[in-house]
């Protein structure tokens, strides 16, 4: 059994060029290819996949997605040498990892990767390897230049793994984008605050991404980016067939999709006219007049939810009559609280919470842009006893 030496990585970005630059630095002999025809380091390159493939030994795959991998396969397939062995470092769907598979069968290898470049050029990364026996015993030396292996049963395993790990990292970028904009609004000084978020939880990642949470999208090259990770969510998504929160809270964030991901951390706090009729909402409890929710809903909206056992379904007017134009007795003692707010567009959705007295209301809002400005359009809500 012979370990490959001759390599040809397909995909040149930012981890194809890390992993490129790391094999051919351990005496491995490396051609790449990449559709810019951008360069990796010291690596040689060539203008056609084809010519890369046809006399390696290994082909590694570093692309964006799995309609990429298939592409580029389809295109190399009948160039590929009878011995070599494909290994697909990609971020792909399950189901598109299992296709792969079958199609290549012996000599496919799906080993998707946990790390960023700076892991790869140090030869640290976390390799979730799927094959048979044989193949992976085969690269191991190679997959060991880059990192640790870890056996995976399957592709579809090793592929939905992965998609995992990033919606660690993706809920990570959140939390710490939710901790930003409490600070923001506080009056926080931003350094004081990472300073203190680098003791926490979230130390690693605030350390590691210092420079694009203080300084922007242009601080330093981006080693994972906004639209990669968002692909991966949506990916992560669409297989689980499971609502997840990070896909939607990736997929609209205002910066740019070449942007480092931690830019998704620093992103303006939602709109204050989203707001504004959640607030006058909020003011209409605490006063109990009727004018604040005039103001705030659109005058075809409804509130509905179940009351006495019963659903009901209010038109404003009524809704507005249940207000005496006076606080209640206990408004000292009363809490409201906006949990969250999702943009998407011209349309939002807002979740509140109302603790009065013994009850506790979940109030769940639909709001739409219009001319003068965003409106609660309907609002439905659930009381606790």
């Amino acid at each position: 059994m012979t370990t490959p030496h001759t390599i040809a990585v397909l995909g040149l970005g930012r981890m194809g060029g890390a992993i490129a630059t790391r094999l051919a630095a351990h005496d491995r002999d490396v051609v790449g290819w990449t559709r810019s025809g951008r360069a990796a380091g010291s690596v040689k390159v060539t203008e056609d996949p084809r010519e890369a493939v046809a006399r390696a030994d290994l082909v590694v795959l570093a692309l964006f997605d799995g309609p990429a991998c298939r592409q580029v396969l389809d295109e190399v397939r009948d160039a590929l040498p009878a011995d070599a062995i494909v290994l697909n470092t990609s971020t792909v769907a399950p189901a598109e990892a299992s296709a792969l598979a079958r199609q290549f069968g012996p000599s496919y290898v799906h080993a998707p990767v946990l790390g960023s470049v700076p892991s790869a050029a140090a030869g640290a990364l976390q390799i979730l390897a799927a094959a048979e026996r044989s193949a992976l015993d085969r690269i191991r030396p190679v997959l060991e230049t880059l990192g640790t292996v870890r056996h995976m049963d399957d592709a579809a395993t090793a592929a939905a793994l992965k998609l995992i790990a990033n919606n660690g990292l993706a809920g990570a970028v959140l939390a710490l984008r939710d901790a930003l904009r409490q600070a923001d609004a506080l009056g926080l000084p931003r350094t004081q605050t990472l300073d203190v978020l680098e003791l926490g939880g979230l130390g690693a990642l605030v350390a590691r991404k210092r420079p694009f949470l203080l300084d922007g999208p242009a601080a330093a090259p981006a080693e994972f980016t906004i639209g990669a990770l968002a692909k991966d969510m949506a990916l992560l998504a669409a297989a689980s067939d499971t609502p997840l929160r990070s896909a939607a809270g990736l997929a609209d964030t205002p910066a740019a999709p070449e942007a480092d991901f931690a830019v998704a951390a620093t992103v303006p706090a939602v709109p204050a006219a989203v707001l504004a009729p959640l607030r006058a909402y909020l003011r209409g409890h605490a006063t109990g007049d009727p004018a604040h929710f005039r103001g705030a809903f659109l005058p075809s909206a409804h509130i509905e939810g179940i009351r006495e056992g019963a659903f009901v379904s209010w038109r404003l007017d009524e809704y507005c009559a249940l207000f005496p134009g006076r606080p209640a007795p206990d408004e000292p003692a009363r809490t409201r609280r906006i949990d969250a707010v999702d943009v998407h567009g011209t349309v939002a959705t807002a979740t509140m919470t109302l603790a009065h007295g013994a009850d506790t209301f979940t109030d769940v809002f639909l709001l739409v842009r219009v001319d003068d400005g965003w409106r609660i359009a309907n609002k439905a809500y659930h009381r606790h006893s």
